[in-house]
């Protein structure tokens, strides 16, 4: 592992709490005027200890454990700000429904959060990284060519913070001491080499395209997957369904009287799209374009259709998705798995890049990988050229190879994230 893997994780999990628990500490001192006695935290020790666990939670679904807000700290503070306004508003909905405990902490919750606000932002821009640090760097070669390995050259190069740093570009420049990395199999085998497909993976969380092989799929993507995780899954996928069927009920008369005012068309839409195997399956949406253009090939730029208004608010918060719950309950979609294309596009996707109909080897999904961690242009919540598929689809092959209930579960938490927090996965 070259950037801390679960470790890391571990740790920022651990001096979150930490900062939790000292926040609550020190507002009990700045609201009683007093260092806290056991009989002051008392009433307060069962309801925070809940809400810390809560807290950590609404933090990991924001993806304040992944790498990415590890490594980018610019982003670090507006993500923090946000998610900790959402931990307070969780709070205070907490104790409003559940008085029993006795308090009724108000000026509390206040205080809390500015003081837990400054306890964050200390351990996560200023103590977390001087702990994790990397002292010394492994110094490595990178034996690949390619968009995808300059790529790689420059994103671990330009970051002190992954485990190696990249010396040279050819072979004759490596010594025995020095980590090779390589997408040449004849040398694979040798010491103190690794795959630059295992490297680039770890990365960028995404598969390096130009490196596919038929075997590749032989070898990384199961035909079969455990009783448990299939189980599992279709039961999470029903559950969501059935959510997603009280929601679309609730909203769709308040959807219908807003495309009013912005012309005439109809509430529902009903695609032609794929399913597993590349099987046609209809699927069930809100209408967010002009037109209704069930089987389009094209991509939104490429024709006078677009997107409403009400069309472009139901896209930001994906409820235009919600009408598919039927589709869910039939079997044909999962709440989890790459995302599926309308028939004409997705055609015309397959023939401009080799193996795309691979990513339909299990069940499309409503989310996917892809979903929580591609950015795209401005104003657009999905690919909108081949070029920004391409990327979608080396998402798509990193979670054909690591699907799982975890997989599948971190998912979901991040796309509840994109849906009500707004907050960058990056």
């Amino acid at each position: 592992m070259i950037i801390g893997g679960r470790r890391a994780s571990f740790l920022l999990f651990v001096g979150d709490l930490t900062a939790f628990a000292v926040s609550l500490y020190v507002t009990l001192w700045l609201r009683y005027g007093a260092l806290p006695s056991a009989t002051t935290l008392a009433p307060y020790l069962v309801p925070f200890t809940f809400l810390f666990a809560l807290w950590a939670l609404i933090f990991y679904s924001t993806g304040l454990y992944g790498k990415r807000l590890a490594l980018f700290h610019s982003r670090l503070p507006d993500a923090i700000i946000k998610t900790q306004i959402a931990n307070i508003i969780f709070a205070a909905v907490f104790f409003f429904f559940i008085p029993a405990f006795g308090i009724a902490p108000k000026t509390i919750l206040v205080l809390y959060y500015g003081v837990s606000l400054v306890a964050i932002l200390i351990w996560r821009l200023e103590l977390y990284p001087r702990i994790s640090a990397r002292r010394v760097r492994e110094r490595a070669v990178l034996v690949a060519d390619g968009p995808e390995a300059d790529e790689l050259y420059r994103e671990v190069n330009s970051n002190a913070r992954y485990g190696i740093e990249f010396v040279a570009r050819t072979i004759e420049a490596t010594h025995p001491a020095l980590l090779l990395v390589t997408d040449d199999a004849n040398m694979k085998h040798k010491k103190n080499t690794v795959s630059f497909e295992d490297v680039y993976e770890e990365v960028f969380d995404r598969i390096p395209l130009s490196k596919l092989e038929q075997r590749w799929f032989l070898e990384n993507v199961s035909s079969f997957d455990s009783f448990f995780y299939v189980f599992a899954k279709r039961f999470i996928d029903i559950i969501g369904a059935l959510i997603m069927a009280v929601v679309t009920i609730i909203i769709a008369p308040c959807i219908a009287l807003a495309n009013r005012f912005e012309g005439s068309g109809p509430l529902f839409i009903a695609q032609e799209r794929f399913g597993r195997h590349s099987v046609s399956i209809t699927a069930y949406k809100f209408r967010s374009m002009q037109k209704n253009v069930s089987a389009s090939g094209q991509w939104v730029q490429e024709g006078e259709n677009k997107i409403t208004k009400v069309g472009a608010f139901l896209r930001q918060t994906s409820l235009d998705e919600f009408p598919q719950f039927i589709n869910i309950l039939r079997g044909e979609l999962s709440l989890v798995g790459p995302r599926n294309d309308i028939l004409g596009l997705g055609r015309r996707l397959a023939l401009a890049l080799p193996y795309y109909e691979a990513r339909y080897l299990v069940t499309p999904g409503i989310t996917g990988w892809a979903q929580i961690n591609q950015q795209y242009e401005p104003g657009n919540v999905s690919p909108q050229s081949v070029e920004e598929t391409k990327v979608r689809l080396a998402y798509d092959f990193y979670y054909l190879k690591h699907r799982s209930l975890g997989l599948d579960i971190m998912i979901a938490f991040k796309t509840i994230k994109r849906m009500f927090f707004r907050i960058s996965s990056w």
